[in-house]
């Protein structure tokens, strides 16, 4: 439902409650918008009466913003924030639509990436923006149509499609496996290294391993590119998904400290609200994602 017209103040009453609260002056913010003074106390008036709230305290020639101002800039700026962005998008693709995707730093760098070539060839009208992301967010406090999601499902509130099941084993440089270790021993004699958001990652390995001992503590990382680096030098043996460390292993960098063991720990979904599920870059991704998903 459209909001009644007298409820939404003009656009540059906005830009100048904005800029006051972000600047904390009524100089600064005029020469901001490029204004007087006076035309930013005039437009605020404006948009007082209009709202029928006081959102600026006025002490002689200094504003600043009431309780109710500073909580309805909030907003404001967000909706500011969403329309530039929504421009900038617009500039750079006229001709068709945008899908903003987060990805998971890993994943979109090893797997994703390599395959985008083909959507793009399959649909030049839509443009793929990616940021990253770590943890689940809210999607109504972001700009993103869709994300990349790791593990169950367990983020609530959105669809889901799979798009890849996720496998893990042990990897070390081949120096460090000359040392004269074998089997589980291997595990135990050297550092092991530890994901931050699978922290329990190497317990739940030996557990399927059925191989006895305490889990050491060792290098704590927070994502997997410096993981494997630091396994690639031989600081320790990291537990790397197949897709990531199989590649190493083709590079001979690193090696797999038993072939034939490894455990699934979940899946990789790529996940949106029910409110872009109709959105045409996203319905397009979706039917190309599910051609190249491995699940």
């Amino acid at each position: 439902m459209f909001v009644a017209r007298r409820y939404l103040p003009s656009l540059s009453s906005l830009l100048a409650i904005e800029a006051i609260d972000r600047l904390g002056s009524a100089s600064a913010a005029a020469e901001e918008l490029s204004l007087t003074q006076s035309a930013i106390s005039k437009q605020l008036r404006v948009m007082e009466e209009q709202l029928g709230a006081s959102l600026i305290d006025r002490n002689g020639m200094r504003l600043s913003l009431t309780d109710a101002g500073r909580e309805y800039v909030l907003v404001v700026r967000k909706i500011l924030n969403q329309l530039s962005q929504a421009s900038l998008k617009l500039k750079a693709n006229p001709n068709g639509g945008n899908l903003n995707l987060s990805i998971l730093p890993a994943f979109g760098v090893n797997w994703l990436a390599p395959r985008l070539p083909s959507f793009n060839a399959r649909h030049p009208e839509v443009t793929v923006n990616l940021v990253t992301h770590l943890s689940s967010f809210d999607f109504e406090a972001s700009v993103n149509h869709s994300a990349i999601h790791f593990g169950g499902r367990d983020w609530s509130g959105v669809n889901y499609q799979p798009i890849m099941d996720e496998y893990m084993a042990p990897y070390a440089s081949p120096e460090l496996m000359k040392k004269g270790e074998s089997g589980g021993d291997v595990i135990f004699e050297n550092t092991l290294l530890h994901l931050q958001s699978r922290a329990d990652a190497w317990e739940q390995w030996l557990n399927t391993h059925k191989l006895s001992g305490s889990v050491q503590t060792g290098m704590l990382f927070d994502q997997f590119a410096t993981m494997i680096q630091a396994a690639i030098h031989g600081m320790g043996i990291a537990l790397l998904p197949t897709y990531l460390g199989d590649q190493q292993v083709k590079q001979k960098r690193l090696v797999r400290v038993f072939p034939d063991q490894k455990i699934h720990l979940g899946s990789y979904h790529l996940v949106w609200p029910p409110s872009a599920e109709d959105y045409y870059p996203l319905v397009v991704f979706r039917k190309w994602l599910a051609e190249h998903s491995d699940i």
